[in-house]
C-alpha cells in the first residue's frame, strides 16, 4: 500500500528521506528527462520560499519504508491566462513503474492545488499518456529562446 506524504516545509521531510535523498532520487529516476541537481534543488527551494507568488509542495510516495515516487509542484502566483501551479517533476522509482503510482501522485496533486496546473513533457516521454489520462491537454506548443 502506498502512503502519500505532503511536504510543505523543509522539516516535513521524513527522517528516512531527507531533502538530499529526495534530490538524488529525482536525479537518478528521471533518467534522460532529468535536469541538473542544481536545477532540481532550485525547484525545491522555490517550494519553501516565503516570497510573494512563490511556494508549492512536494508529494512523496512511500511503500514499505521505501521511497517509490515523488512530485515537485511550484506555485506561479498567477491565475487565468497562466496556471496557478506548475508540476515541475514527477517520477516513479524505476522498479515500481506501471503500478499506478504516477496516477496516485497526480490525483493527490490535483487535490492539493487550488487552481489550474501546467506541466511540460517531451513528445517522446511515455508519461505523456499518463498525463492525458489524468485530464491534462496540450493547449500550446512551448518554444524557448536561450539567451546565452
Amino acid at each position: 500500500m502506498i502512503k502519500l506524504t505532503v511536504v510543505k516545509k523543509p522539516e516535513d521531510f521524513p527522517k528516512l528521506f531527507p531533502r538530499e535523498f529526495f534530490v538524488d532520487f529525482l536525479y537518478n529516476h528521471l533518467d534522460k528527462y532529468r535536469d541538473d541537481r542544481k536545477d532540481i534543488e532550485k525547484a525545491i527551494d522555490y517550494v519553501f520560499s516565503d516570497s510573494d507568488g512563490k511556494g508549492g509542495f512536494i508529494v512523496l510516495a512511500i511503500q514499505n519504508a521505501s521511497l517509490v515516487g515523488g512530485v515537485v509542484v511550484n506555485d506561479t502566483g498567477m491565475s487565468g491566462y497562466i496556471p496557478g501551479h506548475i508540476l515541475v517533476y514527477i517520477v516513479t522509482h524505476k522498479e515500481y513503474r506501471g503500478q499506478g503510482i504516477g496516477r496516485e501522485l497526480i490525483e493527490r496533486v490535483k487535490e492539493e492545488c487550488t487552481g489550474n496546473i501546467a506541466l511540460h513533457v517531451e513528445y517522446d516521454n511515455p508519461a505523456k499518456f499518463l498525463y492525458e489520462k489524468a485530464g491534462f491537454t496540450s493547449k500550446y506548443m512551448e518554444m524557448r529562446y536561450k539567451n546565452n
